[in-house]
């Protein structure tokens, strides 16, 4: 499977040069072996479904993009798109590297979801979309959002630590959170 994910990362990275999507992937990626780690799930689709999940704001004109994500979303259509864009450049990756049919229909299936369903339907599903959103914890993806969206750091922090039980479909996803939220927060508050 390592040699798969080295592979889509590399296949992923003309697509990931735009709203530091690279490192996002990465930390992604990051958490999301965490959470199958404990959680369980099929690697073989969290693992591809999340390097590939954000290749579609790359069909997202950059000074349209902070329209569609983040605190203040204008936009809705634009991150439908980039769901939808992302779905067919991950079929088009995923045909480069081995995996069956119904995998690839898999993986698609939650790229072109990944923010907009509210309810996932499958375990790998939740994974990936607790994941992505971990992200947002993590010091170093806290600290791109608050410079990104010019946003007060502690106004942040406060607004991240309500969401946290709201956001997240796993227990552990939560559990994350809370630990990332306690680094950021010996930062801002000590």
């Amino acid at each position: 499977m390592q040699d798969i994910c080295s592979r889509l990362f590399s296949l992923a990275g003309p697509y990931l040069t735009v709203r530091h999507n690279q490192r996002h992937t990465e930390i992604c990626y990051e958490f999301a072996l965490r959470l199958l780690r404990h959680l369980g799930g099929r690697p073989e689709i969290v693992l591809p479904a999340i390097i590939l999940h954000d290749v579609g704001w790359s069909a997202v004109p950059t000074e349209q993009q902070l329209l569609a994500f983040g605190p203040k979303v204008i936009d809705e259509e634009l991150r439908r798109i980039h769901e939808v864009e992302g779905a067919k450049i991950a079929a088009g990756i995923l045909q480069k590297v081995s995996s069956s049919e119904d995998d690839r229909l898999e993986i698609c299936r939650i790229i072109e979801r990944h923010d907009s369903r509210d309810n996932p339907i499958s375990l790998e599903e939740k994974i990936v979309k607790d994941a992505d959103k971990l992200f947002r914890f993590s010091p170093e993806g806290f600290s791109i959002d608050v410079e990104r969206f010019s946003i007060d750091a502690r106004d942040y922090w406060k607004k991240l630590h309500g969401f946290r039980d709201q956001w997240f479909f796993t227990d552990l996803g939560r559990e994350l959170a809370s630990g990332e939220l306690q680094k950021i927060e010996k930062e801002l508050f000590n």
